[in-house]
């Protein structure tokens, strides 16, 4: 199976020492980050909601980003980012071993790279995929990475000998991969918190959850799409009666 999560908008740059790799959408990437690097201050503010001081942050950044970066600037992807995703997926806890059949089945999704492994390596930035920056292919990044997502996804599960994908990324990132392009059977897990008798998908929650999940996958090593409904990290459990077909619901009382 690949899995696909979501980046974060919060970056962690301590030192690591795990090896990097090269992302498959450099010269995009390079592309997106000149487009941006043109905007100003108050541009950058409204295309993604940023206050002044994290407007001037990601100016900076992109004035600074570089076509062959040196390696001492980058790190990678999956220990880069530090939201809640990453908080349940926590990769800096996965062995050599694990990490490396990360490597092989997981991706997350980006604005600016498009598709990452694990161990690619980035450069701090921040582009949201559903910001309306403008380029050639159009007003938005979804214009811009059209269908290409989508034939590097094919491709890869193809390489894997799998036809499955399991979608831990939010509607936002996922979007981005075009439907009709795409050639997989898509499984797409949804958390829920059940407070008083009353399931609601909770964000924070949910996220982390789906981080948990993609960690679950690579622990187990999974390939049967079924065995997804053994997980129970955090007390989630399988609720089969809630469930739809590659839509399964995992509940836990709130508060746990």
């Amino acid at each position: 199976m690949l899995i696909v999560i979501s980046p974060a908008k919060r970056l962690d740059w301590s030192d690591r020492t795990t090896a990097t790799t090269e992302p498959d959408f450099c010269d995009d990437a390079n592309r997106l980050a000149k487009t941006a690097r043109n905007l100003t201050l108050r541009d950058l503010k409204g295309l993604m909601g940023l206050s002044d001081d994290l407007a001037r942050l990601n100016r900076d950044r992109f004035r600074a980003f570089a076509e062959t970066p040196d390696p001492e600037i980058t790190r990678p992807a999956a220990l880069a980012f530090a939201g809640d995703t990453y908080m349940g997926l926590d990769a800096a806890s996965l062995g050599a071993a694990e990490m490396g059949w990360a490597q092989d089945h997981l991706r997350i999704l980006s604005g600016l790279y498009g598709l990452l492994r694990p161990c690619d390596a980035i450069q701090p930035y921040r582009l949201e995929m559903g910001s309306r920056l403008k380029t050639r292919r159009g007003g938005t990044l979804y214009a811009y990475w059209r269908d290409q997502l989508s034939r590097a996804l094919n491709a890869q599960a193809e390489a894997l000998g799998t036809g499955v994908l399991v979608n831990c990324a939010s509607q936002e990132y996922f979007g981005a991969v075009a439907p009709k392009a795409l050639k997989l059977r898509v499984i797409t897990p949804q958390f829920m918190e059940d407070k008083d008798g009353t399931p609601k998908i909770v964000s924070f929650f949910a996220k982390r959850a789906r981080g948990a999940m993609a960690r679950f996958i690579i622990d187990h090593r999974l390939t049967d799409p079924e065995a997804i409904t053994d997980f129970d990290s955090g007390g989630y459990r399988y609720v089969p009666e809630m469930s739809e077909p590659d839509r399964p619901v995992f509940l836990r009382p709130a508060g746990v």
